[in-house]
């Protein structure tokens, strides 16, 4: 990290686990910002499930092992929010009020960005990646999403929300300065609080779907054989010939109807498609498997 970076300066208190917010925070992190990682004493589950995943998403972060089911625990995390200006977490509303944290917050004028599985009446009620896509429509039946979409984009989504925060709060403090206010670093003046909704972020991931662009038979989910995966001699392909000039250079080299291409590309390799692609100047890509 530089000092030019946007986020030079910032720090971040995440008591994020799982995915959303270590996404989020590694957003943060990598703009420059200062993340201090505060972990219950059994640790992230995702360091226990995934641990390169969880090195990734953490490397050059400050990692903090408190237990905030006591009072001593508590005081820690009031002696670390003293310092910053950013508050993130992924819990349900009502175990975060457990926990004093909307006092903690306002008590320190912090960006606080909650991430919650559900909006108004439903914030407390639990969920996960998998149930908010398939609340949306993004699942197949019989099958499993290889990316947590609701997951990845909520983690983008706060922060997007953090940002925003942040700047709600140095514009907060930038007045104060103007007016004379000895409180002009944003103490005691209230939190900003910015809410992110996981089940939200699955609907918003589902517009294609919802419009019957990516859904099978569309556009985007087989309907068109130039805009499809097929199988090589020794793998898979991605053609993606959407756009007519692409499509009618594929048509006019290799065939234009489904069953064609099929028997095509099954002929060669992988990496003679690839060469092909290149000379023609052709949106071809071989499938990575794992």
């Amino acid at each position: 990290m530089t000092a030019s970076q946007p986020l030079s300066g910032v720090t971040v208190i995440s008591l994020a686990v799982n995915l959303p917010g270590p996404l989020a925070a590694a957003r943060l992190h990598a703009l420059g910002a200062r993340v201090i990682k505060v972990e219950p004493p059994i640790g992230d589950p995702l360091n226990l499930m995934f641990p390169a995943y969880y090195q990734e998403l953490t490397d050059g972060q400050e990692i903090r092992t408190i237990d905030l089911k006591d009072d001593e625990g508590i005081e820690q995390l009031r002696t670390l929010l003293a310092g910053a200006d950013l508050l993130l977490t992924s819990m349900r509303p009502r175990a975060a009020a457990a926990l004093g944290l909307p006092e903690l917050v306002d008590e320190h004028g912090l960006v606080h960005v909650e991430i919650v599985g559900f909006a108004g009446d439903r914030a407390d009620v639990p969920g996960h990646d998998l149930t908010y896509q398939a609340a949306h429509s993004t699942l197949l039946p019989g099958t499993m999403p290889t990316v947590p979409v609701a997951d990845v984009l909520g983690g983008e989504n706060a922060a997007l929300q953090a940002l925003a925060g942040l700047h709600e709060l140095e514009t907060r403090r930038t007045a104060a300065q103007g007016a004379g206010d000895q409180d002009a670093n944003g103490q005691h003046s209230g939190r900003i609080v910015r809410r992110v909704v996981l089940d939200q972020a699955a609907e918003w991931a589902a517009g294609p779907a919802r419009h019957k662009m990516s859904t099978p038979g569309g556009p985007l989910g087989g309907g068109t054989p130039f805009y499809r995966t097929y199988s090589t001699a020794d793998g898979h392909i991605a053609v993606a010939c959407l756009e007519s000039h692409f499509a009618k250079a594929l048509a006019s080299l290799v065939g234009s109807e489904h069953e064609e291409l099929e028997k095509a590309f099954a002929a060669e390799p992988t990496a003679y498609w690839i060469d092909f692609a290149a000379e023609h100047d052709l949106p071809i890509e071989r499938v990575a498997l794992g």
